[in-house]
């Protein structure tokens, strides 16, 4: 008798391990086909895309999801696409008369993201982060005359600010608002150097990526906006030429934790910027797994990932084709394949589960916010929001980087699903990048969605932390982020165990999820979600 709980253990493991592998298989044969060559790096707007968003609606059917689009699975979205003509575009400083030409890609590289004047004649200002945090009587720009001045920055923030707080302010949109009151007309941003992603040579080659913005004007992000551009930080020096101020002093301020000035800089400049324009359509994709509660079938917890990536670009070593491995088709992979694995079981579960795909995700979250604010169920019956982006499963899964851990009972929630797999969590270890704000779980937030995103993580200073630094350098929105480079399929399958979990945990819990009393984010819930009448 003492002998059979083991027994039973022992099988129900074994049963577990087998689920698992089959699991992992199935993920990754996902991902072979969603970032294959044929598919072209699924730029929004491009066949490619349409070619994998046929595929997920195929999954999506076939593990029993209700269409949950405008179209079936499919939610078209609009978007205008932009592309700098640098051949016809230029840009000058001017200091005591005189003239200098910038070198364009090797020095600075214009923005499309907004519909920028064809000239201008602007002069130029400091203005330290260009952030205004008013929960901490923070404000770059206090005092400062911004009327018809390009505001020059540096990426980052201040430490005394934490992290997910410094990165929502650091966001385009509310960046802007502030840059927006004091009268600035564009602006300018140089990296931290010490804090970069991606490699300046490596953006030279981005930089012929199309931008682009929602068609529907009502989310324009940044109203007004007459010129955005990146100055490359090797060359920044220029910049501050005839002020008391040099580009490697601001830099050893802000890695030191210490205020930056603002000031007026000494040169102005003079811009000719051309660019093309077209409107292409993209998609969305939504599919329903229906709960069993008569009450609670009426909220929806969702599960999401970004679908498009880079498409075809500017060769790296001969290759063309971004094909956005791990980011993303590893995550679109991660939610077909829990779709599966409910389908598989029967799973009965008391909410309803909304299987979301989104489309223009690295052209600044734009499916998921065209998906907030054009919902095709209510948007008060999404109680929370599970986002999988990039999660890198290139070591073994022993620790979680959450981002979003102490801001909702979505983190406690996470805990108690991973502590019996032996799976430690951490805060984001590098707010300095801004995770929080970089993908598709931001969108929800800001409608007054609890959220979470978490990743494959590491120590800081551990070998393992120093191969995903590695990654990024070498990998990150690169063509070598392709199907051959290693991958640890024990992780990815371990993850998706977790993404399962947790949000069938979601999908049963009596409550729905809550905003922590402290959380910043608080701020953006709506009333507390009532049964709806579901499509």
């Amino acid at each position: 008798m003492r002998r059979r709980p083991l027994v039973v253990f022992l099988l129900l493991t074994a049963a577990s391990l087998a689920a698992s592998e089959d699991s992992g298989k199935r993920w990754w044969s996902h991902v072979e086909y969603l970032a294959s060559d044929q598919l072209e790096g699924r730029l929004t707007g491009s066949v490619g895309h349409r070619k994998a968003a046929e595929y997920v609606a195929e999954q999506f059917k076939k593990d029993g999801l209700v269409p949950a689009g405008a179209l079936g699975y499919i939610q078209p979205v609009r978007f205008y696409s932009r592309t700098i003509v640098e051949k016809n575009s230029s840009l000058e400083l001017i200091q005591n008369g005189h003239a200098e030409a910038l070198q364009l890609a090797e020095e600075v590289i214009l923005s499309a993201r907004i519909r920028p004047a064809r000239t201008l004649s602007p002069s130029l200002a400091f203005v330290g982060y260009g952030l205004t945090v008013p929960e901490y009587r923070y404000d770059d720009l206090k005092g400062l005359d911004l009327r018809g001045k390009v505001a020059v920055y540096l990426y980052g923030g201040p430490s005394t600010i934490p992290g997910a707080l410094r990165a929502h302010y650091s966001s385009l949109e509310e960046r802007w608002k502030s840059l927006k009151r004091a009268g600035a007309v564009g602006v300018l941003a140089i990296s931290d150097p010490h804090h970069m992603d991606i490699p300046w040579d490596r953006l030279m080659v981005l930089r012929t990526q199309p931008a682009m913005t929602l068609a529907d004007p009502k989310l324009e992000e940044t109203p007004g906006e007459q010129f955005a551009a990146f100055f490359n930080p090797t060359h920044a020096e220029k910049l501050f030429a005839g002020t008391e101020h040099s580009f490697s002093e601001l830099v050893a301020l802000a890695d030191s934790g210490k205020p930056l000035p603002t000031f007026p800089l000494a040169v102005s400049l003079s811009a000719k910027v051309a660019f093309e324009e077209k409107s292409v359509v993209s998609q969305n994709l939504v599919g329903i797994l229906r709960g069993t509660d008569p009450k609670l079938k009426s909220e929806y917890v969702v599960l999401s990932a970004h679908l498009d990536h880079l498409g075809v670009g500017e060769p790296i070593q001969g290759d063309r084709i971004y094909n956005g491995a791990m980011d993303n088709a590893a995550g679109v992979a991660t939610i077909l394949d829990v779709a599966a694995m409910l389908h598989e079981s029967n799973a009965k579960h008391r909410r309803s589960i909304l299987f979301v795909s989104f489309t223009g995700e690295e052209k600044g979250l734009l499916g998921s916010r065209y998906f907030v604010a054009h919902p095709t169920v209510p948007l008060r019956s999404m109680v929370g929001n599970l986002n999988v982006d990039m999660f890198l499963p290139i070591i073994p899964l022993k620790i979680l980087t959450v981002l979003g851990l102490n801001d909702s009972s979505l983190g406690p929630m996470l805990r108690s699903v991973v502590e019996p797999l032996g799976v430690t969590i951490q805060e984001d270890p590098e707010p300095a990048r801004n995770l929080f704000i970089r993908s598709d779980q931001y969108n929800f937030i800001r409608a007054g969605i609890p959220a979470i995103y978490f990743k494959v993580g590491a120590a800081p200073g551990s070998p393992e932390a120093a191969i995903g630094k590695r990654w990024l350098t070498d990998h990150y929105h690169a063509p070598s982020d392709d199907t051959h480079q290693p991958v640890d399929f024990g992780a990815a399958a371990k993850y998706n165990q977790v993404v399962l979990h947790l949000i069938q945990a979601m999908a049963d819990q009596p409550a729905a999820p809550t905003w922590s009393q402290d959380s910043f984010f608080r701020r953006y819930a709506k009333a507390e979600p009532k049964a709806l009448s579901a499509p």
